[in-house]
């Protein structure tokens, strides 16, 4: 009985010593991840398509690196593609970038995140996201997003 108290107590140490917790760490794009409530709009005029508020991500590209992917769920121009980014001040752009979802390229400029720049639907502080884009098929028209990070509660939601 001594015998199998000393095994299972060594077994036990053997097991609890081995093993670790994994390091997860986050992304390089952590601090511009996120869902966001936007509207189109141009020239001053909020909503120049009448779409409403609609939902786009920015999220970290599979390479970790300088870059972000930029996703509106083909729910405002259809576009889903990667823009170079400044982690540091939260900034991002594109020039010529390839669509994916149909064949057009996206210039963007003036992208940024805006830490407690926004409120949200019910008057959350949040942070807030602006950027100026040029479509290839639809060249010489400036158009805007800009919007507030979307907060999960039910009454942010649009």
């Amino acid at each position: 009985m001594k015998k199998l108290a000393t095994i299972l107590s060594a077994l036990t140490i053997l097991f609890f010593s081995c093993s670790k917790k994994p390091d997860v760490g986050g992304t390089k794009a952590q601090n511009m991840a996120n869902e966001w409530w936007v509207t189109l709009d141009q020239a001053g005029s909020p909503d120049v398509f009448g779409i409403g508020h609609f939902k786009i991500a920015t999220y970290n590209t599979s390479t970790n690196n300088d870059s972000i992917w930029i996703d509106d769920f083909k729910s405002g121009w259809q576009v889903k593609f990667k823009a170079a980014a400044d982690f540091t001040n939260l900034t991002f752009s594109a020039k010529d970038a390839p669509n994916e979802y149909y064949p057009i390229t996206v210039n963007l400029t003036e992208g940024k995140i805006i830490v407690n720049g926004g409120h949200s639907k019910s008057g959350n502080i949040v942070d807030s996201i602006h950027m100026k884009l040029v479509f290839s098929d639809d060249p010489g028209n400036t158009y805007e997003m800009n919007g507030q990070a979307r907060t999960r509660f039910a009454e942010d939601d649009y």
